[in-house]
This record gives structure tokens, C-alpha cells and sequence, in this order.
């Protein structure tokens, strides 16, 4: 069966210091640089927060955690001294940093609670989040605003939380991996990073003159017409776990053509089909699975090692409700494994020209599921002197981001937060639970599912 959290009624108090502007140790180049037509997309234009949990060390016992990340901050900014400037807008919309210095935001603070009172299971949704990373007051703007915010908070029982918060402009997963490895190397006394950051945005900028060559079902204009934007209000967040057993349960209903789907691939299929029965669209709505795929690999010519900026693709594929819910997993599994394989140099620099053509649009929200795989980004490992993270992972209502988890019975596994409304979420489990229990000789199609008309 499926592992979920409830929501926790656990509590505390946290006392922060005033946010503070970390400045490069050294003095950096004031210049403007441009970003990529990657990276100032519409779709990228938001902050990411992360979390990374760390336990008590015996040896880290007269250290401040805060002190520590504060000084390896201002030494990391030399080299990635873009990250301590500002965005400005040229015309055409296109996104450029203004290198002025002016600092990241950094918070201390300190937590009445253990990592123990967290509970078991370290995963969303955590309790007094919003605690764990203040929101400054005109801190989470895309221009003139700071493009990093981190808050260190340290725990009565020696542990502490980090929280950082990112323009996504600036970087994608790998960027983000790379600068806080940067970043925990000067918390240990390096001077240079093991990995210099290069710039180079031009790299991923639109060809002259710009044209789309492939179809980007991810940035259609679609009219809400039927009211299938979720209101955050009315969100509710749970974690699912999906170990080995998790995983070939799902399997078995992977059709014989397809049994060479990635992990991620059938996992995907599952989750937006029983995410898509638990909604109850209209049968004729247009559902969206994207999934964000790192195209580093997918270069003839390499992507330079340091390269920090966006460097990937979130293929949509599309499927009318009805079938979504009434066929069987293959029916999914298909449209995912096809749109992830489309995710080629051919079609980075067809969504390069595409932003330069229409203007930057956003993704498309409506009917929309984006998910994105960050098991392998190497989170857990970034390690500031305590140790490796006990809990690593973004903390962000606009995908389901799949991450690796170890949970109370030892075992290795997937953990995937999933955002719905209340009355959906109960249906979600109940279909996910159907599809984790099936026995070997049970028919492989489940009963048609009824989609009501009515909206949530």
C-alpha cells in the first residue's frame, strides 16, 4: 500500500535574527549579462524553495551551522557573483543580471523543537514551513529583487534546517547542485570550487532568425474554460512513498511492448492517470503530462563543464480525459515514454526560437501535471561539515518532484509530494491503492471509471 503523511499537528516557535545582505568577499565585475532564451522563459520566472535537513555531529558540537554557511556564502558569491545581483528587463522582455554586488538574503535563526519531534518520516508537508523560510518583504519579486534567500535554523537537538529559495532563472536542478556543492567546499576551507561556474547563456540563446521546428504542446494557449485551475487555497499536500514493491506492483500492468519503461516513465504514467480519475474532468478535456528532462546529454557538442544555467525541456504530451481514465496504464505509458524522448538538442533550440517568436510565454496550467526527477541530482549528498542531508528536496506546489527517500523500514525509494484538493486527494489514494494492490491474476484493465461533469 502507499505511504502518506496527514497533516502534522506539531508546532514551535521560531526566533529569527534580521535578514542580512551576504556580499562577495572580494570585490567582482560590475556587467550586464544576459540570460539564455532558456532561462527567461515566462514558466521560469517564479523562486524555488528547497529544504535540506541535517542531523546533529558530535564533532561539529561547538560550530554554528549559520556562522559556518554565512562566511562560505560571501566566499562562494565571488565566484558566482551573478547570483548577488539583480534582474532587469530589456526590450522584448529578455531578462539580463545587473552584477551590482548587492548580496544575497541570509537568515538566522533558532527552532524550539527536535529533529526527533518531526516525526519518522522526514517529507512534506512539513510543519510551519513558512517558519522555516521568511519570506522578506519585497524579496520575492523577478526584477530589483534578490535572486538567493537562505535560512538556517538550527534545532535544540544540534540539528538544523536549511532552506534556499532561488529565482529559477538563474539555474535549473543541476546549476542549483552545482553552486551549493560550491558552496559546501568553502564551508570545509577551499578557496576555488572544485568545478569553476562558466557563463556562456548565448549557448542556449535563439537562432537567427528564430523557427520552430517542433511542436510545444507545453506552451499552448488553452482557456480555462472549465475551471480546472486549482486554487491554492484549496490545496492539499501528501507525500507517497514507492519502493521495490511499490514499483513492480505498477508493473504489472505495464504492457509486454513497453516493459523497457524507466522507473520514472511507469511511475509517471500512474500518477497522472490516477491523479486525472481523482479531478473527475469533463471526458472530453484535453489532460497534459510534462516532464522536465536534463538535455546536457543530448548535445552533440558538450554542454561546458560549470555551465549553471537552465538547460532543459518539459515535453507535454496530451490525452482526453476519457481515455486517460478508461484505458489501460499502457495507454499513459506510451504518451509519457514518447514525450520524454523527444526532449533532443533539436528541440532545446526550437524552444529557444519559440520565446524569441511568441514572447516568452509560460507554460501551459490547464489540465496541466508537471514532474520532474531529481533522484539522481545528488541533493542528499552536499554535505557543510555535519554530514549528508537526512532530507533533501524542493518544497513547491508547480511540480511533483520525484526525490530519493529511505524511509522507517529501511528501505530505498521515491518520494513524491503531490499537490490536491481535499476531495480529490481521498479519490487519488483510493485509485492509487486499487492499482498497489492488485493481485497477479486480476484483470489488468480496471472498470470504467464514471467522469462527472462537475467541476472542483
Amino acid at each position: 500500500m502507499s505511504q502518506q503523511t496527514t497533516t502534522t499537528p506539531l508546532t514551535f516557535t521560531v526566533r529569527r535574527h534580521e535578514p542580512e545582505l551576504i556580499v562577495p568577499a572580494k570585490p567582482t565585475p560590475r556587467e550586464l549579462k544576459p540570460l539564455s532564451d532558456i532561462d527567461d522563459q515566462g514558466g521560469l520566472r517564479f523562486h524555488v524553495p528547497l529544504i535540506h535537513i541535517y542531523q546533529s555531529n558530535p564533532k561539529m558540537i561547538n560550530k554554528n551551522p549559520a556562522s559556518v554557511i554565512r562566511d562560505a556564502l560571501a566566499k562562494a558569491l565571488v565566484f558566482y557573483y551573478p547570483f548577488a545581483g539583480r534582474l532587469k528587463e530589456g526590450p522584448g522582455r529578455k531578462l539580463m543580471v545587473d552584477c551590482s554586488g548587492q548580496g544575497a538574503l541570509f537568515i538566522e535563526a533558532e527552532a524550539d523543537v527536535t529533529l526527533k519531534q518531526f516525526g519518522v518520516e522526514l517529507q512534506p508537508p512539513f510543519p510551519c514551513r513558512e517558519e522555516l523560510l521568511y519570506d522578506v518583504p519585497g524579496s520575492s519579486g523577478i526584477l530589483d529583487s534578490p535572486l538567493l534567500l537562505i535560512q538556517v535554523t538550527q534545532l535544540l537537538c544540534g540539528g538544523f534546517i536549511i532552506v534556499v529559495r532561488f529565482n529559477h532563472t538563474m539555474c535549473d536542478a543541476f546549476g542549483y547542485i552545482q553552486f551549493l556543492t560550491a558552496l559546501s567546499e568553502m564551508t570545509k576551507g577551499t578557496s576555488t570550487p572544485s568545478t569553476l561556474p562558466i557563463w556562456q547563456r548565448e549557448l542556449f540563446c535563439a537562432r537567427d532568425p528564430p523557427r520552430v521546428t517542433c511542436t510545444h504542446h507545453e506552451y499552448d494557449e488553452v482557456v480555462d474554460t472549465n475551471g480546472t485551475i486549482i486554487p491554492l487555497e484549496n490545496m492539499e499536500t501528501r507525500s507517497f512513498f514507492f519502493g521495490p514493491t511499490e514499483i513492480s506492483a505498477i508493473r504489472r500492468f505495464v504492457p509486454r511492448h513497453l516493459t523497457r519503461c524507466t522507473t520514472f516513465e511507469v511511475l509517471t504514467a500512474c500518477l497522472w492517470r490516477c491523479r486525472t480519475i481523482a479531478l473527475q474532468p469533463n471526458p472530453e478535456d484535453e489532460m497534459r503530462v510534462m516532464t522536465i528532462v536534463n538535455a546536457r546529454l543530448k548535445f552533440k557538442h558538450r554542454v561546458p563543464v560549470g555551465y549553471y544555467g537552465n538547460v532543459f525541456a518539459n515535453p507535454a504530451t496530451i490525452s482526453k480525459a476519457r481515455d486517460l481514465c478508461n484505458k489501460p496504464l499502457g495507454h499513459a505509458l506510451e504518451l509519457v515514454m514518447k514525450a520524454k524522448s523527444e526532449a533532443t538538442e533539436e528541440y532545446l533550440k526550437s524552444v529557444a526560437d519559440l520565446m524569441v517568436i511568441k514572447g516568452r510565454p509560460n507554460f501551459t496550467t490547464v489540465g496541466s501535471f508537471l514532474v520532474s526527477d531529481v533522484t539522481r541530482s545528488g541533493l542528499h549528498e552536499i554535505d557543510f561539515g555535519w554530514g549528508k542531508a537526512v532530507y533533501a528536496g524542493p518544497d513547491h506546489h508547480i511540480a511533483g518532484f520525484y526525490t530519493r527517500h529511505i524511509n522507517h523500514k529501511g528501505e530505498s525509494g521515491i518520494l513524491v509530494p503531490i499537490w490536491l484538493p481535499g476531495v480529490a486527494m481521498k479519490r487519488f489514494v483510493k485509485e492509487l491503492d486499487k492499482m498497489l494492490a492488485q493481485d497477479d491474476n486480476d484483470d489488468h484493465v480496471n472498470p470504467k471509471h464514471v467522469l462527472a461533469n462537475s467541476k472542483l
